[in-house]
């Protein structure tokens, strides 16, 4: 067998040893590689560790090998959920017909390369303002919506403080992985079906802290944008102080602990209680205090005089008002008086300077014509008619000059 043998035709096909022999020939030829990943699977068998390394942004897996003479060699903490970079080289098996990664070298990702992919990251979904709107969580949920690990402490202990808080709280638990290959696609399947649910008015995202790689999964950019596309406020409860997941920064509230996340979603009925309570006694002090002091002022408007004996008022001013008819009555009588005196020598005046009472002493007045009284002789001729008043009626006469 060798690389000359020519080329397979329907008539002339390889063997099954030929065409597995030309493949591990051409993968021996790609010799060694440095590759980046996390650990899905990690086993020993008879000293040999059997593995599985997937990409931590696509979906792509290799399956690798680690033989006992090079394990002295790799750190001892090594496991599953490590991100590693690893110097590898492709084994084709030809028995078996399989393919996998032969390592003569793996380590851990430098923690300062990931803390500057994570800031990377962190700054670019900064920009495009994922981080800045924050809703406000209700005041008493209906239904609270709960993504952690099943039958994890986490879990335990939201579910168990927040019913100590309010014994009526109604949750729905979704379990997904919080860790390994399977944590970003159960996260993420885990946040859509409860968004969708409209009796969830808030949703808990609880792990019980970790290592910072094992925690890397709530820094993934997809997982992140799809809490920020959740139209259900989100409570991050991851429990590391120390690293800040990508998750508390796009969520709503960012708790401390699981325990702490019950705290802040749920109120405490017996703090409540004692609120009502407290309110209650403030209003019935003030309602007291204030009902104290009008019957104090009605007290003190009912103890004056005028409404002890309200006629006492009312005959005090009568007498008041009789005096005061009488002087006006007096007062008018004599402007009245005045006024009557005023006209008699008025009319006594008036009578004196009237034109009849020259006539009545036998005078009298003559009127041309025209109707003009006669005031010069020679304005009336001889022959003019004239017209004479006196006291008591009229007479014509005719002017002779004889």
């Amino acid at each position: 067998m060798t690389i000359e043998t020519p080329p397979p035709t329907v008539d002339a096909p390889w063997g099954v040893a030929l065409f597995s022999a030309k493949i591990k020939g051409w993968i021996d030829r790609l010799g060694t590689a440095w590759v980046e990943g996390e650990i899905t699977q990690w086993g020993v068998s008879g000293g040999n560790v059997y593995g599985k390394l997937k990409d931590v942004d696509d979906d792509a897996t290799i399956s690798f090998t680690i033989w006992s003479s090079v394990r002295a060699k790799i750190p001892a903490d090594l496991a599953q959920g490590a991100r590693v970079v690893a110097l590898v080289k492709p084994n084709y098996w030809v028995k078996g017909g399989t393919l996998s990664m032969q390592v003569f070298e793996m380590r851990h990702v430098g923690l300062g390369d990931l803390l500057e992919r994570l800031e990377r990251l962190r700054q670019k979904l900064r920009a495009e303002g994922l981080f800045e709107h924050k809703r406000p969580l209700p005041f008493l949920p209906h239904r609270i919506g709960l993504i952690t690990g099943k039958d994890s402490d986490a879990e335990k202990d939201v579910l168990r403080n927040a019913q100590l808080r309010w014994p009526a709280v109604d949750f729905r638990v979704v379990h997904a992985a919080v860790q390994g290959e399977r944590a970003v696609g159960d996260v993420i399947s885990a946040l859509k079906t409860l968004d969708a649910d409209p009796e969830v008015d808030v949703i808990i995202v609880a792990r019980g802290g970790g290592d910072f790689q094992n925690l890397l999964v709530f820094s993934d950019e997809a997982l992140v944008r799809a809490a920020a596309a959740c139209t259900t406020p989100i409570v991050s409860a991851i429990g590391h102080e120390a690293d800040r997941p990508l998750l508390d920064e796009v969520a709503d509230l960012r708790a401390s602990t699981p325990t702490d996340a019950a705290k802040r979603v749920v109120p405490d009925v017996a703090e409540e209680l004692a609120r009502v309570q407290q309110a209650r006694s403030g209003m019935r002090l003030r309602l007291t205090q204030r009902l104290g002091t009008e019957r104090d002022r009605l007290e003190a408007v009912r103890s004056r005089p005028v409404l002890a004996n309200p006629v006492s008022m009312i005959d005090s001013r009568a007498e008041e008002l009789g005096r005061y008819v009488s002087r006006a009555e007096e007062l008018v009588e004599r402007r009245l008086e005045r006024a009557a005196t005023g006209i008699a020598e008025l009319t006594g005046q008036l009578r004196a300077l009237s034109p009849k009472r020259t006539l009545e002493r036998g005078y009298a007045i003559a009127q041309l014509p025209d109707g003009t009284a006669l005031r010069d002789a020679s304005s009336a001729p001889a022959g003019t008619p004239l017209v004479l008043t006196v006291a008591v009626g009229s007479v014509n006469a005719t002017v002779d000059r004889g």
